[in-house]
């Protein structure tokens, strides 16, 4: 049986406003590096740049919801995606 690819992402938490209900950082994973902002109120989550968005953004988001009252400015945390960067 063959193991599903994994990679470790590692996140920076730079902004936390509960007025507008902003979270906003840096993340990477392999040789990517974005940006997010989440309007945690409203469940929106962007991410730039656009090269490799596609691999990060469920995995970052899904990660955020759990996190989401553990999660401070200046912190820095790390999950795993299930694919190869």
């Amino acid at each position: 049986m063959s193991r599903l690819p994994a990679t470790t992402a590692r996140l920076r938490v730079l902004h936390q406003s509960f007025s507008p209900c902003l979270l906003a950082g840096e993340v990477s994973a392999g040789s990517f590096q974005w940006t997010f902002r989440w309007a945690f109120d409203r469940g929106e989550l962007s991410v730039e740049p656009s090269l490799g968005r596609a691999l990060i953004h469920d995995a970052l988001l899904r990660f955020l919801v759990k996190a989401d009252y553990q999660l401070e400015p200046g912190g820095d945390y790390v999950f795993t995606v299930r694919a190869a960067f």
